[in-house]
């Protein structure tokens, strides 16, 4: 394994974000469910707590729970863990949620985090009553960042007469624990680009091979530079598959990937929703990395995102606890900052991961930190797979 010495700015850090989930419903176990199993939803956030990720992701659609009214639970059952508030700007005025967030920051004592979706599927959207298309949805996301931050920092009342919001004489706005709260988005669209790149804290992406991820981010601090402000961090998101070794979590994979595919052939998470060519960026390039090639790197599995139609955050990685931590810090070293990793046995993968996978990426980001050297974990990756091991043939086989 090497141990070569690394370029002064590769000694780099990661925290990470797991969604929480209200019931134990899974894409390999669906429950006829909608509702909120307040024990699980418990023992949930106190895991992900105890197992040291650093922030939890609150979804939100149409016929979800309200991802604020969760966040403040998530506030008030945890000590250290940031909730991550997403928010659709065509569901609320941004002054209002800019007082939802700065109260959520002051009960949390500065631990608001929000992610702005600004809508990546027209039926979806039209569910609340939204009917912009596409391009504008995400000009209205970048107004939206506007007001936010103008509420939270303004010292004096003061009026806005914009392309979609209008208002006199508000202000001062309720203020943040903190100066301000980080906002997020993501796509892989040009407006989503462009917004992100000139407005957002963080711009987070769904897993895809290594070399697109680092010409993603590249993007995105290109036009950070240009526009003359700090670079965004960068947010990946993975669901890892582990086992005792490769094969073993390869063998599950495939599992997975069926139990998956007949879950969403149901209707039971959403496809019978969504169009036989997804319309958001992301989903797309999901499916066509999906079709060129099941494996890349040194981990990545496109299967589940192909099973799913692209719905989501769905690419996969899979091997033991090393070689995903091992996967996880190429994205580090590509220029991730924050790893979101969620499974798809939800509560049991969360604590797995807690336990086997998040001590490993930290053990060799601190011996580079110290050292100045790759530790034992980060060996140059073989291939995608094991030696010896065929997954061609595994997947012929089932």
């Amino acid at each position: 394994m090497t141990t070569d010495a690394l370029p002064p700015t590769a000694a780099r850090t990661v925290e990470f974000i797991s969604l929480s989930h209200l019931n134990p419903s899974t894409e390999l176990a669906p429950r006829p469910s909608r509702g909120i199993d307040l024990d699980y939803f418990r023992r949930y956030v106190r895991t992900l707590e105890e197992s040291g990720y650093d922030y939890t992701l609150l979804p939100y659609g149409s016929s979800s729970a309200d991802s604020f009214v969760v966040a403040s639970a998530v506030g008030q059952l945890t000590e250290r863990l940031r909730p991550i508030v997403a928010v659709r700007p065509n569901t609320a005025f941004p002054l209002v949620v800019a007082q939802q967030l700065a109260t959520l920051d002051q009960l949390t004592e500065g631990r608001a985090v929000v992610h702005l979706i600004s809508g990546g599927n027209d039926a979806e959207q039209a569910r609340h009553g939204d009917y912009l298309p596409k391009a504008r949805r995400y000009a209205r996301t970048g107004e939206f960042i506007e007001l936010l931050r103008r509420a939270w920092a303004e010292p004096e009342p003061f009026s806005h007469d914009g392309d979609f919001y209008r208002f006199d004489d508000f202000g001062p706005g309720f203020r943040p624990f903190g100066d301000t709260i980080p906002i997020s988005i993501g796509g892989q669209s040009d407006e989503a680009f462009e917004i992100g790149g000139r407005q957002a804290d963080v711009f987070s992406f769904w897993g895809e091979p290594l070399t697109e991820i680092r010409a993603q981010i590249r993007r995105v601090h290109d036009i950070a530079d240009t526009a003359g402000r700090p670079r965004p961090r960068i947010w990946v998101t993975f669901r890892p598959i582990i086992d005792r070794t490769d094969e073993l979590a390869w063998r599950k994979a495939y599992d997975y990937a069926e139990k998956i595919g007949a879950t969403f052939d149901q209707g039971t998470f959403g496809k019978r929703h969504l169009a036989d060519t997804p319309q958001n960026v992301g989903s797309r390039r999901a499916l066509d990395f999906a079709a060129r090639s099941e494996v890349y790197d040194r981990a990545l599995w496109t299967r589940t995102a192909s099973v799913t139609n692209g719905a989501g955050a769905a690419t996969a990685l899979v091997g033991t606890p090393e070689t995903v931590a091992a996967a996880i810090v190429d994205y580090v070293d590509v220029g991730a900052d924050l790893v979101s990793i969620r499974g798809y046995d939800t509560l049991a993968d969360a604590a797995d991961y807690g336990r086997h996978v998040l001590p490993l990426v930290r053990q060799e980001l601190a011996h580079r930190a110290a050292t100045g050297r790759r530790g034992t974990l980060q060996a140059e990756h073989p291939g995608a797979l094991a030696p010896g091991f065929d997954a061609d043939a595994l997947a012929g086989a089932r």
